[in-house]
């Protein structure tokens, strides 16, 4: 089932799925085309990743991916103000179950340093970003109050840098670091997955134009949301 919506200026293209594993084959397809075309076009493909269990049955999937995996470059698109082998850490996640897999350079890794704690690591990240084009790829989750990234209901939306400090989160730890909104809209394409009936009322309030922080995700090529186990009607 496909729709599209406009939510106030977001462009939502709503795809629902039978089951959890065609959900994790079409992003993986999609994943896939995207980076052939990014490699073709500019020579080298930027992805976003997030955190969290669907993302993390994907990432096992891309890493028997045939792709030129020189040409990638990984982005995190927030992480906790953990020591870098925390097993809370979206990097370390992202680097047990794919990254340590494939031929990526690692200098062509760029994860959150946010074992320097919220206010240098944000600075940290914004050096690194501060020179990236548009990304080709953002993935991003959907919490059940409908935050997205590190980007809370009820927080000060921050754009006032590529990467910035975020205090007092509602789920610990309270100290993390996220890409701004700003810089999260600045994307050839964004997916959100969304899986589990727990995430049905932060949807029905996105649908409904609820300012939720999901919906401060808007780039001019809008926004595609996997679903399951959602009811889209």
């Amino acid at each position: 089932m496909n729709m599209q919506t406009k939510n106030i200026h977001q462009i939502m293209r709503w795809k629902h799925f039978d089951s959890i594993a065609s959900l994790r084959h079409s992003v993986y397809d999609v994943i896939e085309k995207s980076a052939k075309e990014a490699i073709e076009k500019r020579g080298q493909f930027s992805i976003v990743l997030a955190g969290g269990n669907t993302p993390r049955a994907i990432y096992r999937l891309l890493r028997d991916m045939p792709a030129e995996w020189s040409k990638w470059h990984i982005y995190i698109n927030d992480d906790r103000c953990l020591p870098a082998d925390h097993e809370e850490r979206n990097s370390l996640m992202v680097d047990q179950v794919w990254l340590s897999h494939v031929g990526i350079p690692k200098n062509q890794i760029h994860n959150i340093p946010s074992e320097l704690g919220p206010v240098e690591g944000a600075k940290a990240y914004a050096k690194t970003l501060a020179n990236v084009p548009t990304f080709d790829f953002v993935l991003f989750g959907l919490g059940e109050d409908g935050h997205t990234a590190s980007l809370f209901p009820g927080h000060v939306v921050d754009n006032s840098a590529d990467a910035v400090p975020v205090f007092n989160s509602p789920k610990p730890p309270a100290e993390r670091v996220t890409m701004s909104q700003n810089r999260l809209n600045n994307t050839y394409a964004a997916i959100f997955l969304v899986t589990g009936a727990s995430k049905q009322q932060a949807v029905d309030n996105w649908r409904s134009g609820v300012a939720i922080p999901a919906a401060l995700i808007t780039p001019e090529c809008g926004v595609d949301v996997y679903c399951y186990e959602i009811n889209l009607v």
